[in-house]
């Protein structure tokens, strides 16, 4: 009879804890779905943040692209006016130098090239006519004459390869 006391004692503390353990058990099951159910509602959350966000930016990147478009635009506007004010000034300058005696003109590019504009006394010179550029030549220092006929060599080998 004992045994059988013994034995009902010890099933009902078996019984006792594994109800307490599983319900423990279920305690944490139902806290893990609440937590799962919580971080996909945060998740959800910062997606939709995230791509509101990467849309903004995108919208954003999409007006800078666009205003560097119309800045570029604007600069080779810019470009081709001050190519043309200075294609209309080189080809004036070149009038005036195409009236002046080569001695005259040979002076003044010698200083201009003595002061480092060689470079603008090139493309006054590819402005001018050919005849007037010969003489101009003569009275050049053989230094500044041997410098321009290089540049006029090169700019003619460019021209023959573009």
């Amino acid at each position: 009879m004992l045994r059988i006391v013994l034995f009902f004692i010890v099933f009902f503390n078996i019984m006792f804890c594994a109800d307490e353990s599983t319900s423990k058990f279920l305690k944490q099951k139902i806290e893990i779905r609440e937590l799962k159910k919580d971080l996909n509602s945060f998740y959800t959350k910062k997606e939709e943040e995230y791509k509101q966000r990467k849309q903004e930016l995108d919208a954003i990147l999409a007006k800078i692209e666009k205003e560097k478009a119309d800045i570029e635009k604007i600069k080779n506007q810019n470009l081709e006016i001050l190519q043309d004010i200075k294609g209309e000034v080189q080809t004036k300058t070149a009038k005036i130098y195409n009236n002046m005696k080569p001695k005259v003109t040979a002076e003044i590019f010698n200083k201009m090239i003595d002061e480092g504009n060689i470079d603008d006394v090139f493309d006054i010179i590819l402005k001018l006519k050919e005849k007037k550029v010969t003489l101009i030549m003569k009275f050049l220092s053989v230094k500044n004459a041997s410098m321009l006929t290089l540049m006029l060599k090169d700019y003619n080998n460019q021209n023959k390869k573009g």
